[in-house]
């Protein structure tokens, strides 16, 4: 059973990680739109891969606590997992981040170029990287 429940984390992070590759990638386009159309169109693809995102967040979370207790603590004393959980928590900034960019560029109160937002978007890129290393490598 376990392997079942590690697969659906694996499938929801990629969810998750869908969202947080292409809606910064988004913002990158909203910020260079030039006419109102663009605008209310790029709120509203922003705001439902948002929530498909964040849909793949809740649920990479609730099968990565079920391994957890499956696990009975276990890999809660090891290493690696303590180096992934302070990247999960730089994700879950970086969501959050997200969300706010969200709400500034539907409140139509952007300040940043495309050029900040280019940059922006690599960071979950980064992210992946180190937690999938921890992950399966398991270095410490």
């Amino acid at each position: 059973m376990y392997e079942w429940i590690r697969a659906f984390h694996i499938i929801f992070m990629v969810t998750w990680f869908a969202g947080l590759f292409y809606l910064p990638r988004l913002y990158v386009y909203h910020a260079m739109a030039e006419n109102q159309a663009s605008f209310e169109l790029f709120k509203i693809m922003e705001r439902r891969l948002f929530g498909i995102m964040t849909l793949g967040a809740v649920l990479t979370a609730g099968f990565g606590v079920w391994m957890l207790i499956l696990s009975e603590g276990l890999i809660l004393s090891m290493g690696w997992f303590h180096a992934k959980a302070v990247l999960l928590i730089l994700l879950l900034a970086y969501h959050y981040g997200c969300w706010r960019i969200m709400h500034t560029f539907r409140a139509d109160h952007n300040q940043r170029s495309h050029q900040w937002y280019r940059w922006f978007n690599e960071v979950p890129g980064a992210l992946l990287i180190l937690i999938v290393i921890f992950a399966v490598v398991k270095p410490f």
